[in-house]
């Protein structure tokens, strides 16, 4: 009797160890399962986050070389020359959809985020927008890029263009954390074709303080933002959802350290904390796309 209890309960404790060691097999491959979803899903959200910055990054540079297209229809023509320039900016502003051109400008810019845009001559077949309409020979077409908030509350680069009846504006990449622009302006006179100083929207128009006084024309021809031969570009983008074990706490230099150190309270938007963020947006995968693009030289 006393053989058959003590048995009884030798096998009662291994039966207990064997379930202690399986409940601890299980709960070790369910913390592998969730670690591995977790990076899987890391994985994803940094894919997506790289293919929308190369999209924006390829569309953005395509539209900034549009602008040193030139309509050979014109070449001949002097009037030409006191056309308004083909580039234009503003520093910490966001726009409408529909209002025209760069009019009306908003103050409540995403991380003070810029606006750039891009005017075109038109030419049958080959000239498109950023939303890919094109722009017919003797026509002049607009892309126009800014940050603004969907209905989500979700902050979007978006292409602004000229339709055939309205303005409107179509979404490229959400996620979007900052967007900042300098312009490379050639300051030598005669002018080279190299950039002298990187400058934002606001110090190019200072530049031109000086010319306020002369007439449209002639204020058009000598226009510093003629002198623009290469924009360079910050765009931070996120993920859409929190994959991140641990909240980010990196700064990011839009357009490098030198230049946010430098232009420090003057020009915020330069330099973005993930400290001072939200914790969902801390938690979210990022990356920082920092791009020049030079214009294509006028023909001689």
């Amino acid at each position: 009797m006393r053989r058959s209890v003590r048995q009884g309960g030798m096998m009662l404790a291994e039966l207990m160890v064997a379930l202690a060691v399986g409940l601890g097999v299980v709960l070790a491959a369910g913390r592998l399962l969730v670690l591995a979803n977790g990076a899987y899903a890391a994985q994803v959200e940094s894919s997506a986050v790289d293919d929308g910055g190369r999209f924006a990054v390829d569309l953005i540079a395509r539209a900034v070389r549009q602008a040193g297209a030139v309509d050979v229809a014109t070449l001949a023509d002097p009037a030409s020359d006191a056309a308004p320039a083909r580039l234009a900016g503003l520093d910490a502003r966001t726009l409408s959809r529909t209002t025209p051109g760069l009019s009306d400008p908003l103050p409540a810019a995403i991380n003070g985020s810029d606006v750039l845009a891009i005017r075109f001559p038109g030419a049958d077949g080959d000239a498109i927008d950023c939303a890919g309409f094109p722009a017919a020979a003797g026509e002049e077409g607009w892309s126009i890029f800014y940050v603004a908030r969907n209905g989500e509350g979700e902050a979007e680069l978006r292409c602004k263009y000229r339709g055939a009846a309205h303005w409107s504006a179509d979404a490229l990449v959400t996620g979007v954390d900052g967007f900042q622009v300098l312009y490379g302006v050639d300051t030598d006179d005669p002018p080279d074709g190299v950039a002298n100083r990187y400058l934002n929207a606001a110090a190019v128009d200072a530049l031109d303080a000086e010319l306020a006084s002369l007439g449209e024309a002639e204020f058009n021809r000598r226009t510093h933002w003629k002198r623009i031969v290469g924009v360079r570009v910050g765009l931070l983008l996120h993920g859409s959802r929190p994959t991140r074990a641990v909240p980010g706490s990196a700064r990011y230099d839009l357009l490098g350290a030198g230049y946010a150190d430098a232009a420090g309270a003057d020009d915020p938007g330069s330099s973005l904390d993930e400290a001072r963020m939200t914790p969902d947006l801390r938690r979210r995968e990022r990356r920082l796309f920092t791009f020049t693009v030079a214009l294509p030289a006028p023909p001689s």
